[in-house]
C-alpha cells in the first residue's frame, strides 16, 4: 500500500481549520473529499501540523495511503482538480517510505507572522495580516524576541485548551523585521503548543509600541502564567510555511 507526500498550499479564510468538524469545512475535509472523489477511497490524511481557522499555509505537509500505486503527478493534478473551489492547491506530490509520517517525522516547524503597520486598514491584504495602524518599533521587537530563544516553560504563551502534555518546548528561531509597511515575525522550532505564536506576537506588539520593554517580555515569558500573556494576535496574519525532515 504505497504512502503519498503532498506539500499543500491554502488560504485559511474560509476553513476552520485544518482538523474535522462537525458543523464546518475544515481542510482535511475538502482533502479528503477530493481524494475519495479522485479515487473513491476513503482514507484518513495526517498533517504535520494543525493550523487553527483563519490560518494560512504555504508549506503544510500530508501523508495518507492508497491502495494501489499511481504516478505523483496525475495524483497532484486529479486532487487540484477535485479540491476546487476552495481556495487550497497541491503543490508537491511523492510517493514515500511507509515509515515516514507527516507529523512525528518532522524535525523543525517554520512559521510566519505578517502585520500591516500603517494607518491605511488592508485592502488587498484584508485578511492576509494583521493591521495595527500605530507605529511599531520593529528592531526593539527583535531584541525581546532573541530573550525567549531556547528551552523554557512557555505556558504564558500557551493556550489554555492546549492538550499538549507539557508546557515545555525549544525554539530554536525567532525573529521580527520590517519590510516597507509590514513587520514579519519569522518562528521555528521542532513543534509549537496550541496558539503559541499568536501569543508571543500579540505580546511583541505591546513592546513595538513601547508599553512593554524587552525585559518585560522575558519577564512575562519566565512567570509562566497565561495571565501575563498581551492579548493574542488574531489568526489572519499567521502562515505555515514549510516543515524539515
Amino acid at each position: 500500500m504505497p504512502r503519498y507526500k503532498i506539500t499543500l498550499e491554502y488560504d485559511g479564510t474560509p476553513f476552520c481549520g485544518w482538523q474535522r468538524q462537525a458543523d464546518r469545512m475544515s481542510v482535511q475535509q475538502a482533502l479528503e473529499e477530493a481524494i475519495f472523489r479522485f479515487c473513491g477511497e476513503t482514507v484518513s490524511t495526517q498533517a504535520s501540523g494543525r493550523t487553527d481557522a483563519g490560518v494560512h499555509a504555504l508549506g503544510q505537509v500530508v501523508s495518507f495511503d492508497l491502495s494501489t500505486d499511481r504516478d505523483p503527478f496525475r495524483v497532484r493534478e486529479a486532487l487540484n482538480y477535485h479540491l476546487r473551489p476552495n481556495p487550497a492547491a497541491v503543490i508537491d506530490c511523492e510517493i514515500v517510505p511507509e515509515t515516514f509520517e507527516a507529523r512525528f517525522s518532522a524535525l523543525a516547524r517554520h512559521y510566519e507572522y505578517r502585520i500591516l503597520n500603517r494607518r491605511a486598514p488592508a485592502a488587498l491584504e484584508r485578511h492576509q495580516v494583521w493591521h495595527v495602524p500605530m507605529p511599531l518599533d520593529a528592531e526593539v521587537m527583535h531584541q525581546a524576541a532573541q530573550k525567549i530563544l531556547g528551552r523554557h516553560d512557555f505556558t504564558t504563551f500557551r493556550s489554555s485548551e492546549c492538550q499538549a502534555n507539557s508546557p515545555i518546548r525549544t525554539l530554536d528561531h525567532f525573529a521580527v523585521r520590517r519590510e516597507l509597511d509590514h513587520v514579519v515575525v519569522t518562528a521555528s522550532a521542532r513543534s509549537f503548543l496550541h496558539h503559541q505564536v499568536r501569543s508571543m506576537v500579540g505580546s511583541l506588539k505591546l513592546v513595538g509600541e513601547g508599553k512593554w520593554s524587552p525585559t518585560d517580555f522575558r519577564a512575562a515569558l519566565d512567570a509562566a502564567d497565561r495571565s501575563r500573556c498581551g492579548a493574542m494576535a488574531p489568526s489572519a496574519g499567521l502562515y505555515f510555511m514549510k516543515v524539515d525532515y
